[in-house]
């Protein structure tokens, strides 16, 4: 047996070795290089914790925990709050002013951020037919700047003030869940200056 056979031959015997040991425990994840960086220190978020630690104790079993009240995260300053109800929508109508300032660059924004997270349902146009409105056969998705659409809160779409608009982006609305963790305040604004440009029409 000449040599390149001799060392073929001790590769496969070796790599046959390798592949049925590993198939040993089918729960073994195998030989793993720097463990410490796969095991986190930090808590993971999404997974319930052992209640044995006395610090752990407090967290009653979860990781994540309600922010303390009247807290808001960073970036995340409510200027104005008003209840996800009628009442508080219509004084949000009434009362919340825009805190960005009407610019170009505010409107292409606002058209960026209304494209990637508004227009799926209500269209790139505003018209109320987005690409999950004709694939789910979604309805009552309406048109910003249709004359004849109404709100299912009263009123007409092309009516709508900034601040009905707004409160609309942070609660949510219907089939429409709420925005309030995907865009900041600004944003929502910037959001709010570009649909009032849709509502406008063509």
């Amino acid at each position: 047996m000449n040599k390149n056979k001799l060392v073929l031959a001790s590769f496969c015997i070796l790599a046959s070795a390798a592949m049925f040991s590993a198939c040993r425990d089918k729960r073994s994840t195998g030989l793993e290089y720097a463990r410490n960086m796969y095991d986190p220190i930090a808590l993971n978020p999404d997974q319930p914790v052992s209640t044995e630690n006395e610090f752990l104790k407090s967290f009653k079993g979860q990781a994540a925990q309600t922010p303390p009240p009247n807290t808001s995260p960073i970036g995340f300053v409510e200027m104005d709050i008003y209840p996800n109800d009628k009442d508080g929508y219509e004084a949000a109508g009434l009362n919340l002013i825009s805190s960005v300032a009407p610019q170009e660059k505010n409107m292409l924004e606002g058209k960026h951020l209304f494209n990637v997270n508004c227009s799926p349902c209500h269209g790139v146009e505003g018209n109320g037919q987005g690409h999950l409105v004709k694939l789910e056969k979604i309805n009552g998705v309406p048109s910003f700047y249709d004359p004849e659409k109404t709100s299912s809160r009263g009123g007409l779409m092309v009516d709508l003030t900034a601040g009905k608009i707004y409160h609309t982006i942070k609660y949510g609305l219907n089939s429409m869940g709420s925005y309030a963790s995907q865009l900041t305040p600004d944003e929502r604004w910037k959001v709010v200056m570009y649909v009032q440009q849709l509502q406008k029409g063509k």
